[in-house]
């Protein structure tokens, strides 16, 4: 018996299938620092090429009317950490209807993810070429998102992964099942809310947790970042 593809479950659908949620942006940081740079005649991109992002939320209904218990998002963003600490958190340039990665299409790496009350931020270092950081030509799918980011679009973040979605009391609830396969970045969030701009940009976008006040701030997560990628 041949064994059935996975299908995409859209939006107001039930049923088990492939999840896709754009639910973030993402932005350069320092962008007008490097914009001014890149004005005055010098091409120079940061090495590596770290941004910001907001990727997702637990209990918040999204713009394809689902909501993720905290309990399953939270478990498989545990499980993702592990790719996290082997360089292996890879995603794609546009979501493809797909539950597996096609190192062809990659195009970054997520380097760091935490969670500030209902919502998960993080960064991720963007692929860039040789040829991209020292002359600007794009070959790459990062080579794409770097230099799209770099002329100040917007771009969204999609997770992608495996799942079922069920009707309970009204709501479309993604249930227990739920494999997280990665995050993908595309051309359209959905995330009420969610701009991205720095890690000290987020903060007006992220749900509040009374339980995370004891939780380091953004600055000192900044700081923790900073040494690793200079370590």
């Amino acid at each position: 018996m041949e064994k059935k593809e996975l299908e995409v479950i859209k939006e107001g659908k039930t049923g088990h299938g492939i999840l896709i949620e754009n639910d973030g942006y993402l932005q350069l940081n320092n962008a007008k620092t490097i914009k001014e740079g890149i004005d005055d005649g010098e091409w120079h991109v940061p090495h590596p090429f770290i941004v910001s992002a907001l990727f997702q939320k637990f209990g918040i209904k999204n713009a394809n009317g689902r909501i993720y218990p905290e309990h399953v998002l939270k478990r498989e963003v545990e499980k993702y950490q592990k790719l996290i600490d082997e360089r292996m958190a890879l995603g794609e340039c546009n979501h493809p209807a797909e539950s597996t990665i096609d190192l062809s299409r990659i195009s970054h790496n997520i380097i760091e993810l935490h969670w500030e009350g209902h919502t998960l931020l993080g960064q991720m270092e963007i692929n860039t070429s040789e040829g991209f950081r020292k002359q600007g030509i794009v070959s790459t799918q990062g080579d794409m998102v770097a230099n799209l980011l770099l002329n100040g679009y917007k771009i969204g973040v999609s997770s992608r992964g495996v799942g079922s979605v069920e009707s309970k009391m009204g709501q479309m609830i993604v249930g227990d099942d739920f494999e997280l396969i990665c995050w993908d970045v595309v051309s359209s969030p959905s995330s009420p809310g969610a701009y991205i701009g720095s890690l000290e940009d987020l903060q007006q976008y992220v749900e509040s947790d009374n339980s995370n006040k004891t939780k380091p701030s953004i600055n000192e997560k900044i700081s923790r970042i900073k040494q690793v990628l200079l370590s």
